[in-house]
């Protein structure tokens, strides 16, 4: 039965060519994860909580200190778009979880025996991921309004702040599903999931600047791809705010590095079937 669903082309491959079937997959899987967090509201409120704690507890304790050199910002707005990398990546990088859980209920068995690409398989679970990391830029603008932040409210700034958390949450759940795929396991997976989780967060820009950083951990934090979505977001999100390596520089790292991530993924998905 999966040798003849395989050799079956899909509908929207003989009607729009390769590249249509591909996106079409891709689209399929991300509506079909998108609709659990429409089933799940709670789940938007349970998220919101860490960066209130993070903003109002964390941020107006450390805006008091001045040995941290943030510029012409206050340490609140310095300290915004770190939180909501940091959301974005504490709410992808846990997403492989929910592949675990998906094999063990057969779900991954009847997409593997589909006749999609196993990169779009991929692709939609990134896109779907994307899509969750949203609610996070909401409430960190929301947040970040009534605090008084100087925040940028044009349509340009605003919608490359949506690029960069759909990149960010897309790659960093790639990456997710990547150890997924090697660890096979639920208990395995969580512990593997929290060592990564800190390191990325603390070794970036998030919440200080990287020239507090000793070289060690400065040279660290230029090949984590955190620091170059904080620094995208950090200058498109506050008013007054620079890109230390530039927006496009962020934008194209982090796109190269998902793609990257879905080819690799692509070829280890099949085995997290067996």
């Amino acid at each position: 039965m999966t040798s003849v669903a395989r050799a079956t082309p899909p509908t929207g491959w003989a009607k729009g060519g390769a590249i249509a079937g591909f996106v079409s997959s891709a689209l399929a899987i991300a509506e079909m994860e998108a609709r659990k967090l429409a089933r799940d509201p709670t789940e938007l409120v349970s998220r919101a909580v860490q960066p209130v704690l993070w903003l109002i507890v964390f941020g107006q304790v450390f805006t008091r200190t001045r040995a941290i050199p943030t510029g012409a910002l206050s340490y609140l707005e310095f300290m915004a778009p770190g939180v909501l990398a940091q959301g974005v990546l504490f709410t992808a990088i846990f997403y492989g979880i929910a592949v675990i859980w998906e094999r063990d209920l057969g779900i991954i068995h009847k997409q593997l025996a589909s006749p999609a690409p196993r990169a779009s398989l991929v692709l939609g679970k990134a896109i779907a991921a994307g899509v969750r990391g949203l609610p996070q830029a909401i409430i960190i603008f929301v947040l970040a309004a009534v605090l008084g932040l100087r925040l940028e409210l044009g349509v340009v700034p605003l919608g490359i702040v949506l690029a960069l958390v759909l990149l960010g949450a897309a790659t960093f759940a790639t990456f997710s599903l990547i150890v997924a795929c090697i660890v096979k396991t639920r208990e395995r997976f969580m512990g593997i999931g929290q060592l990564l989780t800190m390191p990325l967060f603390f070794a970036s820009n998030a919440i200080y600047p990287l020239e507090l950083m000793p070289a060690w951990l400065r040279a660290v934090a230029h090949v984590n791809p955190l620091t170059y979505l904080v620094d995208g977001l950090r200058a498109e999100m506050i008013a007054g705010a620079t890109s230390r390596f530039g927006v496009l520089t962020d934008l194209g790292l982090l796109f190269v590095l998902l793609t990257a991530l879905v080819l690799l993924a692509a070829r280890l998905y099949p085995g997290l079937a067996r």
